[in-house]
């Protein structure tokens, strides 16, 4: 049958209208589909940007689908089909993670936990169900939105803003973790502009909107149209030229990373020192904690312990983790093992008993987990379950265990500086005899080496294991521990404090010392209360962590501390105060009074120099409490335990500084508002030491020229503020020092831009004493 050429027409033009319709929809699909493109470089491996990419497509052809029905249906129509994609995409997500349980399940966890776990996730993030519910479901309205307002409303320029929004939330969420975006945007602008230069699906020229109108209302309609075209135009001309300069000046900017406004999982209070347990599981021994089976691995090595907590933060009380959990997927981060060092594979099963917390027990250092969902900390090689432990609850942890060349030992320096500064800091109150044992053992063993093994030697030849031992590692503790007597307690107590001690003295021997919790179990089967165990260990260059064994040998009998080592008493006791050697002299006969005294009194020279010179005593004395008390002060501020509070302290030593020198700031005043403040008040005073330097007296002249920060500095102290405010736990350390250091230059630079006496009053001021904090 010859097709009528009517009808062949009429399929020319359906699919040369379906040609002119297509660029628009497969541009929204491409746009939408990018946003997957730059969020996927943090993730594992590409199935969320597959996933991403179908529901962009899925969106938008249900829209192209349902064109001709009724708008008020397209959207529930879409969700019902976002709901079967979303799904299917959990389905494949919680396989591809190997995660147990029903869908539903997972379905509902990743519904509750989907956006804290997709900002606390390490990096890069693995596909699992709560990292890839929210893109997918961000994707599919976008597409939704996008194709019902450019493709059923014809505003195409305006149905490109979903996109658009999705495509720089992808970009803040990736933030500094992923290089930029350099490629996807240059293409997402491309796709954009070749959408719109598509004409439009009307056949044959758009209707005139003046025609059929009187010549004057046409002429005033045109007019009218071609000022609101003019007027359209000068505000995107005059937007472009307000916008380019604030776009091109972030280029180099460093971009905000999202995840530090979120607090990641943290431990429990019961597992911030797990140390403190070891005395309660000694006075339990049969309490059954663990079933552990080795799947592979082991081999000639033994059994291994296995590492329940690092503890690298001591303040003199209490041995703290403070590690940084982040979200993990099966398969963790890993770390290089030093160059040399023999290495083999442990798999083992593990099966919670009696154990509570968080810490979740492994064979160092763990690279992959299933069975269970877990929280690591990459700089301490640990794991956390943030729901916490259940009797019953069964994972498999596969670990690489590095044993450490003993050949390297004995010539291994120890690092230093910054890095390892939080392994090396002595908390301040450390006991002189303390320090005395740890001075006669270093000054004997040159080498670190030697040192960190006859601390460990001089513990285990001294001292008793027993398991009723109280608990307790602050100074005084280990004190009673070390010096104590031995029949009134002391020299005797559990791993806590053999391995707190060994750490604290190998800290002040110049050892960077950490205490690490676990259990050393027998082999597979039951581990017991009696088998958990504290150990410390001592990080070498080159070979990396060492443990350490200063518990005593098994039936050693323990030599009185007092043959190798003996406390000097700080005074003498009373019995050996040296008597007088000479009987006292008679009483010397009355001298003649002195001219100008009358007799039986002093004379006015006399009182009246007396009476200076005590006052003199007096003023100086009160001085000297007032800059003791100062530095004090400052010392406080500035030397706090945590680093967030040292920043603190660092600003409220700036905002002194300001009112000491006249230009108070106000509590109401922001950080940078402040930090302007501070930065006129320091080029004023730079400006006048400068001219009284050139027209003052000589001494002024020979003085230091403007010293101190940088007058942008400040700027920086302010922002540190803000982090640690913000971000309470995300600052370093290092960043804290850092806020120390400008903070006393800033101080600096305004006191010497002041006189002699004006200097000599800042620094005996009151004033910071008693101000409001």
């Amino acid at each position: 049958m010859v097709t009528p050429p009517r009808t062949e027409a009429a399929a020319d033009g359906r699919v040369a209208r379906l040609l002119r319709a297509a660029p628009v929809p497969a541009a929204l699909v491409v746009l939408v589909a990018l946003s997957g493109v730059v969020l996927g470089r943090v993730y594992a491996d590409p199935l969320l940007t597959r996933l991403m990419a179908g529901a962009a497509a899925g969106s938008v052809l249900v829209s192209v689908a349902a064109r001709r029905l009724p708008s008020w249906l397209v959207a529930p129509l879409s969700v019902a089909a976002l709901a079967g994609w979303t799904l299917l995409s959990l389905r494949l997500a919680a396989a591809h993670a190997a995660m147990p349980g029903g869908l539903a399940e997972v379905a509902a966890d990743a519904a509750r936990n989907a956006i804290p776990r997709l900002l606390t996730a390490m990096i890069p993030v693995e596909p699992a169900p709560d990292t890839v519910l929210v893109p997918v479901v961000a994707a599919w309205l976008a597409g939704l939105t996008a194709a019902e307002v450019a493709l059923r409303a014809g505003r195409v320029l305006l149905g490109y803003l979903p996109p658009a929004l999705l495509y720089a939330g992808a970009l803040y969420v990736v933030g500094p973790n992923a290089d930029p975006a350099v490629g996807p945007t240059v293409l997402f602008a491309a796709v954009a502009a070749a959408g719109l230069a598509t004409p439009g699906r009307r056949d044959g020229p758009a209707p005139d909107p003046v025609a059929g109108l009187t010549p004057a209302v046409r002429a005033a309609v045109r007019l009218r149209l071609a000022a609101a075209s003019a007027a359209g135009l000068a505000v995107v001309v005059a937007l472009a030229a307000l916008l380019a300069p604030v776009v091109a000046a972030q280029v180099d900017e460093r971009p905000v990373d999202p995840r530090r406004y979120v607090e990641p999982p943290r431990v429990e209070s019961l597992d911030e020192n797990p140390l403190i347990r070891i005395s309660g599981w000694a006075l339990n021994p049969d309490q059954r904690l663990l079933d552990v089976r080795t799947v592979a691995g082991a081999g000639d090595g033994g059994s291994p312990r296995i590492r329940l907590a690092v503890l690298s933060d001591y303040d003199g009380v209490t041995w703290r983790v403070g590690a940084t959990y982040r979200n993990a997927g099966r398969i963790l981060p890993a770390a290089e093992p030093a160059p040399g060092a023999p290495t083999d594979e442990v798999r083992q099963e593990i099966t919670v008993g009696d154990l509570t917390g968080r810490l979740l027990p492994a064979v160092p250092t763990p690279r992959e987990v299933t069975g269970a969902r877990v929280a690591y900390d990459p700089a301490t090689g640990t794991l956390i379950r943030p729901e916490g432990l259940a009797p019953g609850l069964r994972y498999e942890v596969s670990s690489v265990r590095e044993r450490p060349d003993a050949n390297l030992l004995p010539t291994a320096n120890v690092p230093a500086g910054d890095e390892v500064a939080r392994v090396l800091r002595v908390a301040d109150g450390a006991p002189e005899p303390l320090r005395r044992l740890a001075t006669q053992l270093a000054e004997s063993n040159g080498a670190p080496y030697a040192r960190a093994d006859a601390i460990a030697t001089f513990l285990a030849e001294h001292y008793r294991v027993t398991a009723d031992a109280p608990s307790g590692h602050a100074y005084p503790n280990l004190a009673f521990f070390l010096f104590g007597p031995r029949n009134g307690g002391g020299q005797r107590g559990t791993s806590e404090q053999f391995a707190a001690a060994f750490a604290v003295l190998g800290r002040l021997a110049g050892l960077p010392t950490r205490v690490v919790v676990g259990f050393e179990p027998k082999g597979d089967g039951p581990v017991r209360a009696a088998d958990a165990y504290a150990w410390p260990e001592v990080l070498f260059d080159g070979v990396g962590w060492v443990p350490f064994d200063p518990m005593p040998r098994p039936d050693n009998e323990p030599r009185p501390v007092e043959e190798d080592f003996r406390p000097q008493p700080e005074d003498p006791p009373p019995s050996e105060v040296p008597a007088p050697t000479e009987e006292p002299s008679a009483t010397p006969p009355a001298a003649a009074p002195a001219p100008g005294r009358a007799e039986g009194g002093l004379g006015t020279p006399v009182l009246v120099g007396g009476g200076v010179g005590g006052l003199a005593l007096l003023v100086g004395a009160v001085l000297a409490a007032l800059y003791a008390a100062r530095r004090r002060l400052t010392r406080s501020r500035l030397d706090a335990a945590d680093p967030g509070e040292r920043v603190a302290g660092a600003w409220r030593e700036l905002t002194d500084a300001l009112r000491l020198a006249g230009h108070p700031a106000g509590p109401d005043l922001a950080a940078a508002e402040v930090a302007e403040r501070a930065r006129r008040t320091l080029a004023e005073a730079r400006a006048a030491r400068s001219g009284e330097g050139a027209a003052g007296p000589t001494e002024r002249a020979g003085e230091g020229a403007a010293g101190g920060p940088d007058e942008a500095a400040v700027d920086e102290l302010a922002a540190l503020l803000n982090q640690a405010g913000f971000a309470p736990g995300s600052v370093t350390p290092a960043q804290a020092e850092r806020a120390a250091r400008l903070s006393q230059g800033f101080g600096d630079a305004l006191r010497s831009a002041r006189s002699r006496w004006g200097r000599l009053l800042w620094t005996v001021h009151p004033g910071p004493l008693r101000w409001r904090r």
